[in-house]
Order: C-alpha cells, then sequence, then structure tokens
C-alpha cells in the first residue's frame, strides 16, 4: 500500500465523496448513482480505481454488490496523517534560524 496511490485515487472529487459515503455505511452501485446524480457506469468506473487501490470492496449481496471500505487502508490513512501532523507540530517554526544545507557549507551569498 502507498500513500501516493491511495491519495492520487482520492483527489479526484467524486471518488472522494464516493469514499466519504461508504464511511458512513455500504452502498451498492445504484444507490451511489442516486446520491451522487450521476450514472451507474461513472460510479462503476470510481469504485474499479478505488478497489485497484485498496480503499474499498465489494461484497456480493443477491444480484447487487454492496461496497465497503477497506479497514486497513483507513488505518494506513489514519497512521500516515497522524505522523504528518506530528512532524509538522514538531517543526521549528523559528523565523530566524536557518538550517537549510547552503548555510552549513558556507554559501550564505546564495539566499
Amino acid at each position: 500500500m502507498e500513500l501516493a496511490d491511495l491519495l492520487k485515487a482520492l483527489g479526484e472529487p467524486t471518488r472522494l465523496q464516493i469514499y466519504r459515503l461508504l464511511l458512513q455505511r455500504k452502498h451498492c452501485t445504484r444507490s451511489l448513482s442516486k446520491k451522487l446524480g450521476i450514472t451507474e457506469p461513472a460510479v462503476s468506473q470510481h469504485l474499479r480505481i478505488l478497489r485497484e487501490a485498496g480503499l474499498v470492496y465489494g461484497e456480493r449481496c443477491g444480484y447487487h454488490i454492496h461496497y465497503f471500505p477497506c479497514q486497513d487502508a483507513a488505518d494506513y490513512l489514519a497512521g500516515a496523517f497522524t505522523s504528518v501532523r506530528s512532524q509538522s507540530l514538531a517543526l521549528d517554526r523559528d523565523p530566524n534560524v536557518c538550517s537549510c544545507e547552503f548555510r552549513r557549507y558556507g554559501h550564505e551569498h546564495l539566499r
């Protein structure tokens, strides 16, 4: 599982909306189509991309397939963003301190 692949799949607004709907409850293609106001084939294409990224999976229930978010992917995303948050909080934001590599090697004139 790669963070870039997950973010790329979720980077399209309709796919993000589908994913958020699936976090609320399971849906079939028809249900998502009605909620989003787009065709069932369009929903299917978005779900294919989300499935390939490992974000969702489907379970057959009679004629329909109900889609759910993959818990492993949700946990991975949560961990990645927790790490980003921790790194951001730990960052030295003092504007008077420069730690760029050019300062360390005596290239102050390149500023």
